[in-house]
């Protein structure tokens, strides 16, 4: 392995794993942003096998945001974005899909045309579209609360923050996650009885909410979910090198 340094970003160069790339393909690049989205991205490629590249980028530590070297790659600058040959795509979802479409030998997706496969695209869609919103509203009010303000502003922000969470927020999130641990018991993983890149997806949501203590003792389902994924040698070797992930503490 050996790295060096191109504007801001740390690109690293991995040897290939289990199948090798065809000579003319330029080389994969996941651009990787710490403790972001990006990192269900290097579990793909890891379950997948193929050679890959990372770009490393780190957070400001004071506002928590994507340096500006981002936005050399992509107008937004927002992780993960995987560049392949020509091609620039963002969007985990997206990213998923084209990597098991052209990468995944039939395997990581149901097949075309089975119940499983409209669940599987479900979830995709699923993770972001509906389960993150509230996720992010709970981590945008936590820190309204706890944020340094006036002190004659300080009532009235935890107010309002404290107000949203117990009226709106808690209960979506309860409602999701409810019916999560209940498709669960339809089948262990989720679109069906194999892993696949529905699970992938899933993961981030699922980790952020658990990283807030959102499962709780009622929802075994989705706590031994976790156990598995997190079990699976090819997640270790993600978190080995996309480096610290804080949503697991690391």
């Amino acid at each position: 392995m050996r790295e060096t340094s191109i504007a801001s970003a740390k690109l690293t160069y991995y040897p290939i794993l289990a199948h090798a790339r065809p000579p003319e393909l330029p080389m994969l690049v996941v651009h990787h942003l710490d403790n972001s989205r990006s990192q269900r991205v290097l579990w793909l490629l890891e379950e997948l096998g193929i050679p890959y590249e990372i770009a490393q980028y780190r957070r400001d530590p004071q506002t928590m945001l994507a340096p500006p070297a981002l936005r050399a790659v992509h107008p937004l600058g927002k992780a993960p974005i995987v560049t392949d040959g020509d091609l620039i795509l963002v969007e985990s979802g997206a990213i998923i899909e084209y990597l098991i479409d052209r990468y995944g030998e039939g395997g990581f997706a149901p097949p075309a045309g089975s119940p499983e496969r409209l669940r599987y695209t479900q979830w995709l869609h699923y993770a972001e579209g509906s389960l993150m919103p509230p996720l992010l509203l709970k981590l945008v009010f936590d820190r309204v609360e706890t944020a340094k303000v006036p002190f004659f502003v300080k009532p009235i922000a935890k107010g309002i923050a404290h107000k949203v969470r117990h009226d709106f927020i808690d209960p979506q999130l309860r409602l999701h996650l409810d019916y999560l641990e209940a498709e669960l018991q339809r089948s262990e993983w989720f679109a069906g009885n194999d892993f696949s890149g529905a699970d992938i997806q899933m993961s981030f949501p699922l980790e952020a909410a658990a990283a807030g203590g959102g499962l709780g003792r009622n929802r075994p389902r989705l706590a031994a979910w976790l156990e598995r994924i997190h079990a699976r040698p090819a997640y270790r070797r993600a978190l080995d090198r996309g480096g610290p992930y804080a949503l697991l503490g690391a």
